[in-house]
């Protein structure tokens, strides 16, 4: 289990995901993955969910562990918490896959297809085509795309792809640079993450900053923001500030009831 928070955590944990990718491929060629796809992605599913269901529209997330504070939750059970985030009004859920420093794993998401009807969006470090063949085949609906992970010809190249296999893909970015970045790929749905993946530091007032940038640059999409939201004068403020939906994780999973903790949340 690793605990580290190396210098540039992003860097170690993409390469850390190559050699995880490598070995799941070495045990299912890409060619015997894309052929286990019985369900085809509602990616178009999730892009409305984050457009038409009830505001606040939040994302919930499901994971057991992260770089920044460890274990979150002792008991975790993703199928169950995210049944109580679907019963509590959750626009969509987004699983963990991650397993070197999130200890997640593909059957989490697996299990969550299998316990909800909302999307499901497949959260992980995703630098290779063979992940988002994979995200299709585990039925999430969406991916998460990380600006600062990908070069300019694999963030379009994987976008590509994954419209291709009907998977929406959540863009995220951390700074003006990376989002300049998404929109050129053209990226119709973009997170604004608050913290910095490669030192883990937080600032919020990114999310400020970067939502009217979006609109001045002339952004029409969907964003999303991501981490640090805690409250529902947080949700208020960010709606105003141009903020669509809400990806909500450390502060309802270290809760003893996540679904009782994410209905408060969308009624405070």
């Amino acid at each position: 289990m690793t605990t580290v928070a190396p210098a540039d955590l992003l860097a170690t944990i993409v390469a850390a995901t190559r050699r995880a990718v490598r070995f799941r491929e070495s045990a299912c060629a890409i060619g015997d993955l894309a052929r286990q796809t019985v369900r085809v992605p509602q990616g178009a599913a999730f892009v409305n969910a984050l457009r038409r269901s009830a505001a606040p529209r939040i994302i919930a997330e499901c994971k057991r562990r992260s770089p920044s504070r460890g274990i979150l939750r002792e008991r975790y059970d993703a199928a169950v918490h995210a049944d109580s985030f679907a019963d509590a009004g959750a626009a969509a859920i987004s699983v963990l896959t991650e397993p070197t420093f999130f200890d997640g794993s593909p059957d989490d998401l697996r299990a969550v297809r299998a316990a909800v009807s909302i999307p499901v969006l497949r959260k992980d470090f995703i630098v290779t085509d063979y992940q988002i063949l994979e995200a299709a085949a585990l039925g999430a609906d969406a991916v998460l795309l990380i600006v600062g992970a990908l070069d300019d010809v694999s963030l379009k190249r994987l976008l590509a792809l994954a419209s291709e296999r009907g998977l929406a893909a959540l863009v995220e970015v951390h700074d003006s640079d990376e989002l300049a970045r998404a929109m050129e790929a053209g990226a119709s749905i973009i997170g604004v993450n608050s913290r910095n993946l490669r030192t883990l530091t937080v600032n919020h007032d990114v999310l400020e900053r970067l939502a009217p940038e979006y609109v001045r640059a002339g952004g029409a999409g969907i964003l999303v923001a991501e981490s640090g939201i805690r409250t529902g004068d947080d949700i208020r403020r960010l709606s105003g500030a141009g903020y669509d939906a809400f990806l909500v994780g450390e502060r309802l999973i270290t809760e003893p009831d996540p679904g009782a903790a994410l209905r408060e949340l969308r009624t405070s």
